[in-house]
């Protein structure tokens, strides 16, 4: 059994290296991308707080954009083509995307409208962008330079175990 919750709220660095660790620990001998997706999705809605929703869109190998994966929020767009809103802007440049404002964002895809900032940051294996984790807040400006390199440093970690 898994006991994961959030740390107390001091060292939002800590708290993230804390998540990349429970996610390993969590995934930890499981070959099925789906199944780690999902833990994965549950994991960061438990570990961070203020958000609407937290998943994972899948490049699906012979397609020309993403897949709708696991995650927790209210339901969602099943179907992005790269370089549409913030997650095909992440998938087709291969680069994180941080959107303090989603209204601002050109070609923003509205999937639930009290969604105000997101963070889209790309899962790369052997240097192709394979998914991208999703991260939806109803706050303005909820993601900062410290959420950037904690889920980068997330995806980076967990690419090897979200095969499918």
């Amino acid at each position: 059994m898994f006991a994961f919750s959030p740390s107390d709220g001091g060292d939002k660095r800590e708290s993230y290296r804390d998540l990349v660790v429970a996610a390993l620990a969590l995934t930890d001998g499981e070959s099925d991308g789906v199944a780690n997706m999902a833990n994965l999705a549950a994991l960061i809605w438990t570990m961070l707080p203020d958000l609407n929703w937290a998943g994972f869109y899948r490049v699906l190998p012979g397609t020309a954009g993403l897949v709708l994966g696991p995650f927790i929020g209210k339901p969602a767009c099943i179907r992005i083509a790269h370089g549409a809103g913030v997650c095909g802007t992440a998938a087709a440049t291969g680069t994180t995307q941080c959107v303090a404002d989603v209204h601002a964002f050109p070609g923003h895809i509205a999937c639930d409208a009290d969604s105000r900032s997101e963070l889209v940051v790309p899962v790369l294996r052997d240097g192709t962008v394979v998914a991208v984790i999703d991260l939806d807040s109803p706050a303005p400006a909820r993601f900062d330079a410290d959420d950037v390199a904690g889920i980068e440093a997330l995806a980076q970690a967990i690419a090897a175990r979200i095969q499918f």
